[in-house]
């Protein structure tokens, strides 16, 4: 079965189902843009199910990966930290990163005004790494609600949905013992 990975699937140690990670998974992506290639054609480790629909990928017991639900994997912010490049970027203006820190959406002005970033090349549901006016390194992970156009254009409402920042939960997590 070249191409195909099987990945055991754990509810923290209660149940255990399997399934296959096929080839053009955007975790393959991910993975092969941060050379864990070698891990990776090994089986490299296990995506842990909780019971809030969070699924992480864990190797040697750090959290690397995650998505909620049946939404597209990302990494989690230690590995983009490590490899700035892997995801695409908008950047907030310094007026919302303690909103965006508390957990808050991010909002289409946040994104539009002077210090924020576009990438008008952005879709609908695109994972984003959101970066800070002024900081080195992303301070949030989240997708698109609407094209990086319509959020330039409409500029009201959630321009991207906040699904990982500093400080939270799973950045508390460095290791899973």
């Amino acid at each position: 079965m070249q191409g195909v990975y099987f990945i055991c699937f754990t509810l923290f140690g209660v149940t255990q189902t399997c399934s296959f990670l096929a080839p053009g998974s955007l975790l393959k992506i991910y993975l092969h843009r941060i050379k864990l290639r070698p891990l990776y054609n090994e089986g490299f480790g296990k995506v842990l199910m909780s019971q809030n629909h969070l699924n992480l990928v864990v190797v040697n017991n750090v959290p690397l990966f995650f998505n909620i639900r049946d939404g597209p994997y990302m990494p989690t912010l230690r590995p983009l930290h490590q490899y700035p490049d892997i995801m695409k970027k908008f950047q907030v203006d310094r007026s919302a990163i303690k909103f965006v820190l508390s957990r808050a959406n991010i909002m289409c002005p946040g994104l539009t005004s002077p210090g924020g970033v576009l990438d008008d090349e952005v879709e609908e549901e695109t994972p984003m790494a959101i970066m800070a006016e002024g900081k080195q390194h992303a301070l949030a992970i989240g997708y698109t609600k609407m094209p990086a156009k319509d959020i330039r254009t409409i500029n009201k409402g959630i321009g991207v949905d906040n699904m990982h920042y500093l400080n939270d939960g799973l950045w508390k997590m460095e290791r899973l013992e």
